[in-house]
């Protein structure tokens, strides 16, 4: 069954919108399965320049359905936003479909994650978007959710939407924001069932054929292990599990059928929002490596955190996540750097861990770095494996090494015919 997850596996911001992009003009079916438009996935191909935030990066190829699954939150308003800009390229979206048991990103939500961020202190701020995604999946968990499927059905959908603004509005007072209407509410959500009632689906019944067909399946995940809920950098997090093991219930098929395993890592790290992130750099090569890799936030623009290649960090994602193979994303960047560092460790005290710690340890660690010889020439023209620099080949090597996982593509540029595949069966 060539089921094949492409998840993060570093802090979000690999590259993973491209690799489906790339992977997806050959798959049979894209499932978006977690996380919400708090991210986003920037592909690069004959169509323009696109920042898909809840839309599959399979999009593109008219022959691929994509499926928003139901481990997501959707905010319907910048879905229809995002899909505009699809279709003004020329693009048809005629393949996308949304599962029902996908939760809404309500007006309200947006509103409240804001104010919870600036209510925090300047140390405790998280870094969220803003987007409401956090909220959303707070209502999830205590099972006063409205879902899309729930829009199909408008005296359901007011009777759970009723009780839960009382509550929401409250919230609003503590803040002294102004309460929401109910009716006004009802009449959006009615603007949403006509917009996007025809592609909300059980998409349960399509994916189960799809994976009992044999056909090719990529599952595409939102950030990185880094902001894994349970596994990342809590509560300096998303509110989602992006690792495989979230791809499952997100997409809705049994772990037995994902049979690859693609982990997406940059050459170097980067991150946005608050937390610990012990490779940091904030000197000029922090900054060389964020002015040359365009290192600046999908979603809003925000200048990423930018270090060297973190490898205590590549080893927990691929134990959490049991990578097959690797996608390295953006090895170009490094082509300016004469000399290239990687951390192998993290330094308590007297003590080198060679694992990642819980977030209150991980904020006092220190890197031990190991230094690389750069290689000094452009490899924004190579296009197979031995044609790379011999110093390029070496830093790779490494990678892999510390991963323990072979490397299945290289980019050394955005355009898709800039991913370099390691020659392997599918994908």
């Amino acid at each position: 069954m060539p089921v094949t997850a492409i998840v993060g596996a570093q802090w979000g911001d690999e590259g993973k919108g491209r690799i489906v992009d790339y992977l997806a003009q050959r798959a049979d079916m894209v499932i978006r399965f977690q996380g919400g438009d708090n991210a986003g996935h920037t592909v690069v191909n004959e169509h323009g320049t696109f920042k898909l935030h809840i839309v599959p990066s399979g999009i593109f190829n008219p022959s691929t359905r994509c499926v928003v699954g139901p481990g997501t939150v959707v905010n319907p308003d910048n879905l229809l936003r995002e899909l505009s800009e699809v279709e003004d390229a020329g693009v048809s979206a005629d393949n996308l479909w949304l599962s029902e048991r996908a939760h809404i990103v309500m007006p309200y939500h947006p509103v409240i994650d804001g104010l919870q961020e600036q209510a925090r202190s300047e140390g405790a701020r998280i870094g969220t978007t803003k987007r409401g995604i956090g909220p959303t999946y707070a209502d999830k968990a205590a099972r006063r959710g409205l879902r899309l499927g729930d829009l199909l059905h408008p005296d359901w959908f007011k009777d759970r939407l009723a009780p839960v603004l009382e509550k929401r509005n409250r919230v609003l007072a503590e803040y002294g924001e102004p309460e929401m209407s109910l009716d006004a509410l009802l009449d959006k959500a009615e603007g949403w069932r006509n917009a996007l009632g025809h592609r909300i689906i059980d998409t349960l019944p399509m994916t189960r054929q799809a994976v009992r067909e044999d056909q090719r399946v990529l599952l595409e995940g939102q950030l990185g292990v880094m902001r894994d809920i349970d596994w990342g950098i809590y509560p300096f997090c998303t509110s989602s599990n992006p690792i495989v093991g979230g791809a499952c219930a997100g997409a809705g098929l049994p772990p037995t059928a994902i049979n690859n395993i693609i982990g997406v890592v940059k050459v170097y790290s980067t991150a946005v929002g608050g937390g610990p992130f012990p490779v940091e750099l904030e000197d000029a090569d922090g900054l060389r490596l964020r002015e040359i890799g365009n290192e600046y936030g999908a979603t809003t623009g925000r200048p990423r955190r930018c270090g060297w290649f973190d490898g205590v960090a590549i080893r927990y994602a691929s134990w959490i996540n049991g990578f097959t193979g690797l996608a390295v994303t953006k090895l170009d960047v490094l082509d300016h750097f004469e000399e290239i560092k990687i951390c192998t460790g993290y330094r308590v005290g007297e003590k080198v861990l060679d694992y990642v710690p819980d977030t209150p340890l991980l904020r006092h660690v220190e890197p031990v770095y190991e230094t690389w010889e750069g290689w000094m020439q452009s490899t924004r023209g190579v296009r197979n494996w031995d044609d790379l620099p011999k110093a390029a080949r070496a830093y790779l090597h490494r990678l892999s090494e510390l991963a323990d996982a072979p490397i299945r593509y290289v980019s050394v540029g955005a355009e898709r015919e800039e991913l370099i595949p390691i020659p392997t069966p599918w994908p």
